[in-house]
């Protein structure tokens, strides 16, 4: 497959010093979510996140948006602090979030109603998307007319439409089944590759990360700290099924270890499966 003209990036850097997160850390019983993470991200970069359930992935993210403070530390964001949610960022999280009662490209246009932005340049940007997309048919439908794959596209659209320097995903294809995850997943390079905004992207996959990436960062169980940060040189645009290929089964194979390390997965005990059936 040949390789992807790289345009120049239209993202942000993110610079992340020392960052920290405790919940409750005024009581009697403070949690660590988060132990101190010192991370930067080059402007027009993917960056995956993977970890278990409860590292402290998400938490990383809603500070990085601004929707969290830090408990020590300092983020970044385009060499602003960030002391307030950014408004210059799509979100996407594992549920699409669309409203009922309105239809796909309306809902896609909701952040021009809700900010009070111009329309016009924004429906011909969201128009480019669907038709993108394959979706232009879907535009007048309402959710509940569409699969679950159509609505996360939709959603995509509506992360996208306002052309975001800076766009955070939380588990946004988590819903999805396994085929419908694939597509979406070059769906998402795709649109990526056109006009590389900055991505912080959270998941369980790792051979999602590894599909989409730049670079993954691996984290530990809570408290959460980065154990890994893994560079994915893999040439662009990234094949719908990788299979067995070295290069893939190579960063996948190093994550797993590190899971193994830490105890986030481990073989099934001797026995096991004979005192199951018995």
């Amino acid at each position: 497959m040949p390789a992807a003209t790289t345009p120049t990036a239209s993202g942000v850097p993110i610079d992340i010093r020392r960052v920290s997160k405790t919940f409750g850390d005024d009581t009697a019983q403070p949690f660590l979510a988060l132990k101190p993470i010192d991370v930067s991200i080059e402007a027009g970069s993917f960056v995956s996140v993977v970890g278990a359930s409860g590292c402290g992935k998400s938490t990383l993210m809603l500070m990085v948006a601004g929707l969290l403070a830090t408990t020590t530390g300092e983020i970044r964001v385009d060499g602003r602090a960030v002391t307030r949610p950014i408004t210059d960022v799509g979100i996407a999280f594992q549920d699409h979030l669309l409203l009922d009662f309105r239809t796909a490209f309306e809902n896609v246009m909701l952040h021009a109603d809700i900010r009070g932005l111009a329309r016009a340049p924004l429906e011909k940007r969201a128009r480019e998307l669907f038709a993108q997309l394959r979706l232009e048919a879907a535009m007048h439908k309402y959710p509940a007319q569409l699969s679950g794959g159509m609505r996360q596209r939709v959603s995509l659209i509506r992360t996208l439409v306002h052309d975001p320097a800076l766009i955070l995903m939380d588990e946004p294809f988590g819903a999805l089944d396994a085929l419908t995850r694939l597509q979406v997943r070059a769906d998402l390079e795709e649109l990526w590759l056109r006009r590389r905004p900055t991505v912080l992207f959270i998941t369980h996959s790792v051979e999602e990360a590894v599909g989409l990436s730049d670079r993954i960062l691996v984290m530990s169980p809570s408290p959460g700290e980065v154990v890994d940060d893994i560079v994915v040189d893999l040439p662009r645009p990234r094949p719908l099924v990788f299979g067995d290929a070295p290069q893939f089964t190579g960063y996948v194979d190093r994550i797993h270890r590190h899971f193994q390390r830490l105890g986030i997965l481990h073989d099934a005990t001797p026995g096991a499966a004979q005192a199951a059936t018995a």
